[in-house]
């Protein structure tokens, strides 16, 4: 069964895909350069800032002598990295000699900002005019249920606790390639819907991000722009309230997308409006292995291929239907059953063993998570089992043709099958043969010439 693989892109994969001339007037902004810095390998950061102050390019020669001959990998690592964000912008004279120099846009901004110190992009609104604020647990439950409510819309909409009407901008980026929709039928995941799914929580907003991002000239919205805001919004303090007046017409239709994805709260006061940051926003500059920190796991598995889900979440349930039998459900205890039949129906929506059991793995309640393994080793291997048994039989639509007058003339068949590639089997004997459906009318076409 082919896989289709789903990549989570963070934004400095973005920002290098760009064209160079766009790319060059990101660097016009000071938080760019700044989140780009963030965002760096350590090697790499120390390179912009050995290089900082100086004007003059340096031979690339000269700056393998900066590391031991053990770290060279890391150190072209560290290269690449720069010039693909053109941080470093890569010089050849010559004598084909390769020198390196700091992008001058990038290199004055950077300059300020140390010099100076960072700012915020936009200053909070006084608690004078914002009514109660929500504490930053209340935002970060707002933002899974947000998050929760959203993918239960695309597994199962008649389980979200409230209809959720989602933009059009949002539809589009499932549309585009997790949802599929006939004519008078209700939309229905994909392949890769399925394997989004059992995605950690940070690699799907990644995806959405990047897709939504993608989706932007439909909308008549310069990528570039749009890359640049979601970034400044890094920058912006999780829990505090910033004026909605302050941004553009384009960034508050913008606002209303992330709001349903439980990025930022919109609020409205007597006579102003604001949006409240939360910390899907604050970290959407930093790298995804920067910002998926472990959660607690409420997954347990035992060897009989029992599951219990400590979790009162519909949309754990739901996800769980994915690949396993759902018993019953208590108040915060979802009980199931891994079966062959449960694994085959997801094996055929284009989920695969290896997310199941990673998924499996990366969910484990902590009271097993501390085990080696953590899923019992009977149950991975079981799962990888049926799988392969799904896999053995390959099927070929083909045609039987038997019947034949004569011996001279059923030989003459096969040989003409083979030859075109499309003989399956043959039975000499009782003159009978398979052929693939491909070659059927050629077949046909062949068998009538021989009785004229």
């Amino acid at each position: 069964m082919p896989q289709v693989k789903i990549i989570a892109k963070n934004f400095m994969d973005m920002v290098a895909a760009l064209p160079a001339l766009k790319l060059d007037m990101l660097y016009d902004n000071g938080f760019i350069c700044e989140a780009v810095l963030r965002s760096l390998p350590p090697l790499a950061k120390k390179y912009v800032l050995q290089m900082l102050y100086i004007d003059n390019s340096i031979p690339a020669k000269s700056m393998e002598e900066w590391v031991l001959a053990e770290g060279l990998s890391k150190h072209k690592n560290a290269i690449d990295r720069l010039t693909q964000l053109r941080v470093f912008l890569e010089t050849v004279d010559r004598k084909k000699e390769t020198s390196y120099i700091l992008n001058p846009k990038f290199q004055s901004n950077l300059r300020k900002y140390l010099m100076y110190g960072g700012v915020s992009p936009r200053e909070p609104m006084p608690s004078s005019v914002t009514v109660r604020l929500p504490s930053l647990e209340d935002l970060e439950a707002y933002a899974l249920e947000q998050w929760e409510s959203f993918l239960l819309q695309l597994i199962s909409p008649s389980q979200a606790d409230k209809p959720t009407n989602f933009s059009s901008s949002v539809m589009k980026v499932f549309q585009r390639g997790l949802l599929s929709q006939r004519d008078k039928e209700a939309p229905r995941l994909t392949e890769k819907g399925f394997q989004f799914l059992l995605m950690d929580t940070n690699a799907q907003l990644w995806y959405i991000i990047r897709e939504y991002i993608s989706n932007s000239e439909d909308r008549g919205v310069d990528s570039a722009d749009l890359i640049s805001f979601l970034l400044e919004l890094s920058f912006h303090v999780a829990g505090e309230a910033y004026n909605l007046n302050t941004l553009t017409e384009v960034q508050r239709n913008t606002f209303k997308d992330l709001a349903d994805l439980g990025l930022v709260k919109l609020q409205q006061g007597r006579k102003e409006s604001w949006f409240i940051p939360t910390k899907l926003a604050t970290n959407l500059s930093v790298s995804l292995s920067d910002s998926s920190s472990r959660k607690q796991g409420f997954v347990v598995v035992e060897t009989n291929f029992r599951t219990y889900a400590y979790s009162s979440s519909k949309l754990h349930c739901e996800i769980l239907r994915l690949f396993s039998r759902v018993e019953y459900q208590l108040p915060n205890l979802i009980v199931g059953a891994i079966t062959k039949e449960s694994l085959y129906s997801a094996f055929q929506n284009g989920i695969s063993s290896e997310q199941i059991i990673s998924f499996l793995q990366q969910n484990a309640h902590p009271r097993v998570a501390e085990r080696t393994p953590s899923v019992p080793e009977n149950v991975t291997d079981q799962i990888r089992l049926w799988e392969t048994d799904l896999n053995r039989v390959e099927m070929t639509p083909a045609h039987l043709y038997d019947e034949f007058p004569s011996k001279d003339v059923f030989e003459a068949a096969c040989d003409y099958a083979r030859d075109n590639g499309g003989l399956l089997w043959d039975d000499s004997k009782r003159m009978r043969l398979v052929v693939k459906a491909e070659i059927h009318m050629q077949m046909r076409e062949y068998l009538r010439r021989q009785k004229q």
